[in-house]
Order: structure tokens, then sequence, then C-alpha cells
């Protein structure tokens, strides 16, 4: 068994597990850790746990420390300096005329990338607007084709229920969806009932999903008659109304 934490470096992101080593971290605490992008800045979802060692990938990285004030304003500083740049990269693609749809942009923690996520059609050559943006922002530039689902999951949105995505709010993952779930669970095969804003499959035909598996392979109890020497049903109420107990 292997002593973990839980940490979302985003609203609903995905959950990576951290050693806490011999830091005591409460749930909705942030930290500073170490990642492949450099240092991050995330929140604790998923309080101290052990877990088998096959269901992590081994060595875990240590949490470097609890996150300090300081720490927060810079957080606040990126996010101001995203919008910054996000703008500057909507003209430089409209002067490339370049066919691609700038989602969303994320300093890493120490500022040491920037990370331009954008939707596109087919393949972009954007060679001539990394040297651009390079230029303007004197960093390590990093452009990333995302598809439909994760961009419905970074702008957020409204579903046909009327509640928060799924996506934005708490799915970490993204579950293989198909069109035999929407047909076991009897719904109309219409489109425009079974799609979400993304235009792919409602995440939330998953959920019921194995219920209705479960149904087709466990069949049904048959129901066994009354016996006639059972006291009638109002004489069995009757004795545990008046039972004390």
């Amino acid at each position: 068994m292997v002593k973990v934490i839980g940490i979302r470096f985003k609203p609903a992101g995905k959950i990576y597990y951290f050693d806490p080593g011999n830091l005591k971290i409460r749930v909705n605490t942030d930290v500073i850790v170490e990642t492949v992008r450099g240092l991050e800045f995330g929140k604790v979802v998923i309080g101290e746990r052990e877990v088998p060692e096959e269901d992590v990938v081994l060595p875990l990285k240590k949490v470097l420390r609890l996150a300090t004030p300081d720490d927060t304003v810079q957080m606040v500083a990126n996010t101001q300096k995203e919008n910054e740049a996000k703008e500057i990269c909507l003209k430089k693609i409209e002067e490339h005329q370049l066919p691609m749809k700038l989602v969303d942009v994320e300093y890493t923690f120490d500022g040491s990338k920037v990370i331009f996520y954008f939707t596109a059609e087919g393949r972009v050559d954007f060679r001539e607007l990394v040297k651009d943006l390079a230029s303007v922002f004197r960093t390590r530039i990093e452009l990333r084709q995302i598809g439909v689902r994760d961009e419905a999951k970074m702008l957020g949105g409204v579903g046909s229920c009327g509640r928060e995505l799924c996506c934005a709010s708490f799915l970490g993952d993204f579950e293989p969806v198909s069109i035999r779930m929407a047909k076991d669970q009897n719904l109309s095969l219409n489109p425009t009932k079974i799609s979400g804003i993304c235009g792919r499959l409602m995440c939330c035909l998953k959920y019921e999903s194995d219920g209705y598996e479960c149904n087709k392979k466990c069949p049904l109890i048959p129901e066994i008659p009354p016996s006639p020497d059972d006291p009638p049903l109002e004489e069995c109420l009757d004795e545990l109304l008046d039972d004390p107990k």
C-alpha cells in the first residue's frame, strides 16, 4: 500500500496522486507540487489515504510545500496574463489567417511555458504563429489542439437538463459513450435529444448504463404466491403496530 493524496489543478480537472511525505494536509488545502510541466499550484480534493501500488504510477512525486499568500497572488497575476495573452493570440491568428478557434490560454505556475488550446477541423500549420508568439512572450510556447468535449469542459455551459455541464462541474475524465446505451434505455434516437452542447452523445447516458446491463444479465426473481396458511396482511400490520419494540 502507498500513502497518497489527490490533487486537482483545475476545478473539474483530472485527479492526480502525490506523496504527502511528512506534511499533514487537509482537503481543500492549496499546495505546490512539481510536475512534468514544472511547479504547479493545486488543491487537495482527496485526503490522505492508502491505495494499492498497482493503482498508481511509481515513483510518486512529493508535495513540495503548502501554498503561501504570495503563491495565491502569483496565481491571480497569471490569470490576468492569460487574458492578455488570449487577446494577443487572437490577433496573431487573424493576421496569419489560420483556420483555428482559440479556446483557452494557460500559464504554468512558474511562468516557464504558455499553453494555447485550440480547436480546428483538420491539421493546422502554426509554425509561424509559434514564432510570433515566442517573440512576444519570451518564453516557451505550446499550441495544443483539443476536441469538442474538451472545449465544452473548458468553456462550461448549461445542459438541456438545466444544470451546469457535468464535464465542467465534476467529471474528471471522459468515459466512452455509445448509441447502444441510449437504445438500452429506450430513449429517443433523435440526435438533438441525446447529444450535448458539444455535439457528442451526452455523458449522462453512461450513468444508468451499468444498471441496464445488470438487468439483462440477472434473471428476474419470480413472485412467490402467498401460502394459504399465512395470516392476512392486515393482521400482520396490526401486530407490528401493537408491538412495543
